[in-house]
């Protein structure tokens, strides 16, 4: 079974959402973020390589890697789990982009507690 080749992840920095969508094939991610100084930080993480303690066998083994984000979907994964600690860009690996997508802004919730979904 072949892996996709492309990763999306839902973020945050402040109160805006947004998310990145990288394509392995192009070697290429999209940072989609209404803030500006959000964005270029984010943008600014993924363009650069980071050393990185990925686990080995156990939680308790680790090793320190040269990472690059665009590399693989991989590196971009590991790359995601520290981008906060860099530029307060914060990954939300529970919210679906899909939401992300469909409610940009709080305001844009469905309001009174009702129903939403992410369905058209």
């Amino acid at each position: 079974m072949e892996q996709e080749n492309k990763f999306s992840v839902a973020i945050h920095y402040g109160d805006s959402l947004g998310y990145i969508e990288y394509d392995g094939d192009a070697k290429k991610a999209v940072v989609t973020l209404p803030d500006e100084e959000g964005k270029k930080k984010a943008e600014a993480y993924l363009s650069t390589t980071h050393e990185i303690a990925v686990p080995n066998m156990t939680l308790l083994d680790f090793e320190t890697k040269t990472i690059d984000p665009m590399a693989d979907v991989r590196s971009f994964q590991i790359a995601m789990t520290r981008i906060w600690e860099e530029t307060e860009v914060y990954v939300d690996w529970s919210r679906p982009v899909a939401f992300v997508k469909k409610y940009p802004t709080l305001d844009s919730l469905p309001k009174g507690g009702g129903e939403f979904t992410l369905e058209e």
